[in-house]
């Protein structure tokens, strides 16, 4: 046995009947060294052939030598991240579920607490926590919770920040909403209310690795678990668990239903949200 291979590449490997590719694995070895991320808790399929992409318009012919630049070149190195994340989201991204989130779970929230403690984990370029601090507002809520949002990528904190976006990343905000939260600018560009800005708390944290806050009111984190291989998946699972409080409500994308929550101390709230029990 490859000593150097985690259990489930070797797994993976014999199932599938190939040799892994020492160049990628090599390159895998040297990220995870340089700088935490851990490219072997992702599927490896879809992101090889991501890399491979990224790696051949840069005019690299092995991982190896697009490592090496990457090191060496910041600008491609956050090229690298945000092809890694696929920074792709869009404000109020399936309607019906946020408005699950206004009518039914956060009052259900409040109920017991005044003060809510909300987190956006991997939050891309901010349209998810901003969606959340929009409905915190609308509620009366924003200026008494706390909202958090984190993503590992530099780059996409950095957009999340400015706050400017095209116009369409709003198709699915209903429009009394666009009216009080955005202001156009420019050409087809719009401005999040500074009231929302200064009402979230951007950080960079890698899920996999880090530790997370804790006592938690509502974690939303959408869209991320389906890059990550079944053991990565439930590794966050129990760390999201633990990161809430009793009765806090974990909410997922409309993709990553968890099929048995249980064993991370889970209970279905409705329709990919969690409470924890």
């Amino acid at each position: 046995m490859d000593l150097s291979r985690t259990p489930a590449q070797v797994d993976k490997t014999e199932q599938e009947g190939t040799s892994p590719d020492p160049d990628y694995v090599g390159f895998i070895q040297s990220v995870k060294q340089h700088t935490g991320i851990d490219l072997a808790q992702y599927k490896e399929a879809q992101m090889k052939r991501r890399l491979t992409t990224l790696r051949t318009k840069n005019g690299h012919s092995t991982f190896s030598s697009f490592f090496s630049a990457m090191m060496a070149d910041k600008k491609l190195f956050y090229e690298f991240l945000d092809k890694m994340t696929i920074n792709v989201s869009e404000f109020w991204r399936n309607p019906n579920r946020w408005e699950v989130l206004r009518d039914k779970i956060i009052p259900e929230l409040v109920a017991s607490r005044s003060r809510l403690k909300v987190w956006s984990a991997a939050c891309s370029t901010g349209e998810e926590p901003y969606t959340i601090s929009m409905i915190l507002s609308d509620l009366g809520l924003l200026q008494s919770s706390y909202l958090l949002a984190s993503d590992i990528d530099e780059g996409a904190l950095a957009k999340a920040n400015e706050g400017l976006y095209l116009e369409r990343s709003l198709k699915d905000v209903p429009e009394e909403v666009s009216r009080r939260y955005f202001k156009p600018e420019g050409s087809a560009m719009y401005r999040i209310d500074d009231k929302l800005k200064k009402a979230v708390t951007f950080k960079k944290q890698n899920l996999l690795l880090d530790r997370f806050e804790e006592d938690f009111d509502l974690i939303v984190c959408r869209n991320v678990m389906i890059y990550f291989t079944e053991e990565a998946k439930s590794a966050l699972y129990t760390k999201f668990a633990n990161a809430l409080r009793p009765g806090g409500i974990l909410f997922v994308g409309s993709t990553e239903q968890i099929f048995s929550p249980g064993r991370y101390g889970l209970e279905a709230a409705d329709t990919f949200f969690y409470r924890k029990m």
